[in-house]
């Protein structure tokens, strides 16, 4: 039987990602799958050698909006390691509950998607209408609805007052009882499971192997969350990573699905022990010549950071990787097997992120 090489991507009708991969067919079947990377590349991390250290908490929430406090949370925990900058106890929690915020936005705009794919226009719409909720949210309490531009080196740039806190409780207690009226659809609806229940399986042992972070690796069964390593305010919060065994589209959408009620949980707890006190820390001087990593748990699993300081006002380098750049190989481990008509839905369960991964 003869192969067909047939180009996926990068623009496609369901796909909001331009992912671009080359599939290679027998038929409907898919045998072989080899990504192209770099159609969105804007050289971001060579951006950041040009501008001042504290300009570049701008540059890095502009590689993805949609996870941009995380971003910025990781840089600035790696310039303060090198300064030793102890950041204000009521900062860690302050970035814990909009690092959340943006957590239940991402999770939330992805469930919506999922919707659509199944061609669910009603769903779609109330899953983005909770999603409007915490973008309000975010408008109100740092005057911007995606990128927001929360974190500074030492803490934070906007502190939230206790009417601000009030209202967030209240609106995460609706948009939990909204998704709760929804969720019966995501995880028991006959469409859905028939289209992912045993589809684009990743077993525990491959996730290992091809390092798979995030929901990814939790849906095949693993336990990692990087927010269990206690950075921030995480370690002062009750939480267990949301997981399930069965590794297959079906374990990445309950997960995922999941994750918006501990989001939710968290974000109450972060505001019932915010203690008082300052919301930022100042420092003087430049990074002093060294190197340090800073890794954090973005609503799609981790984020890794390198930074080398000289001495100067400008890094020397400036290295990041992503979880989509993570979870890459393990698409492409299920894609082989599976038929043309799932891979659009396969993809999406991955929660691909393209301007995180080419930068």
């Amino acid at each position: 039987m003869s192969s067909t090489v047939i180009p996926f991507g990068p623009q496609h009708p369901v796909l909001p990602e331009p992912l671009h991969i080359k599939l290679v067919m027998e038929d409907e079947n898919i045998v072989d799958a080899i990504p192209a990377i770099g159609y969105v590349h804007r050289g971001l991390e060579k951006l950041t050698e040009t501008k001042e250290f504290t300009q570049n908490v701008f540059v890095v929430e502009r590689v993805c909006g949609i996870c941009s406090v995380m971003h910025a949370m990781a840089y600035c925990q790696g310039i303060e390691e090198l300064m030793n900058i102890e950041v204000p106890d009521r900062a860690k929690f302050l970035r814990v509950i909009w690092a959340e915020l943006h957590r239940m936005h991402s999770h939330l705009l992805w469930l919506g998607l999922l919707a659509d794919a199944f061609g669910f226009e009603s769903l779609f719409m109330q899953v983005w209408r909770d999603r409007e909720k915490v973008m309000d949210i975010m408008e109100e309490t740092a005057g911007a609805r995606v990128v927001i531009s929360a974190n500074t080196i030492g803490g934070t740039r906007r502190d939230l007052t206790k009417e601000q806190m009030v209202k967030i409780n209240v609106t995460v207690d609706e948009i939990k009882h909204d998704i709760q009226q929804v969720e019966a659809v995501f995880l028991n609806n006959y469409t859905v499971k028939h289209r992912l229940v045993g589809r684009g399986i990743l077993s525990k042992a491959d996730a290992i192997e091809l390092c798979a972070v995030g929901p990814m690796a939790r849906a095949a069964g693993i336990p990692m969350d990087l927010r269990t390593t206690s950075y921030s305010a995480y370690g002062q919060l009750d939480f267990e990573p949301v997981t399930h065994s069965d590794g297959d589209n079906y374990a990445r959408t309950y997960v995922r699905l999941h994750e918006v009620y501990q989001s939710i949980d968290l974000i109450k707890q972060a505001i019932a022990k915010i203690p008082d006190g300052e919301h930022v820390a100042p420092f003087k001087g430049n990074p002093p010549k060294g190197e340090v990593i800073s890794r954090v748990e973005q609503p799609r699993g981790e984020v890794l950071y390198y930074l080398r300081a000289n001495g100067t006002k400008n890094l020397e380098r400036l290295r990041l990787r992503t979880p989509t750049f993570q979870n890459i190989p393990s698409l492409i481990k299920m894609l082989p097997g599976s038929q043309l008509a799932d891979v659009p839905l396969l993809i999406l369960t991955i929660d691909p992120c393209i301007s995180c991964t080419e930068r």
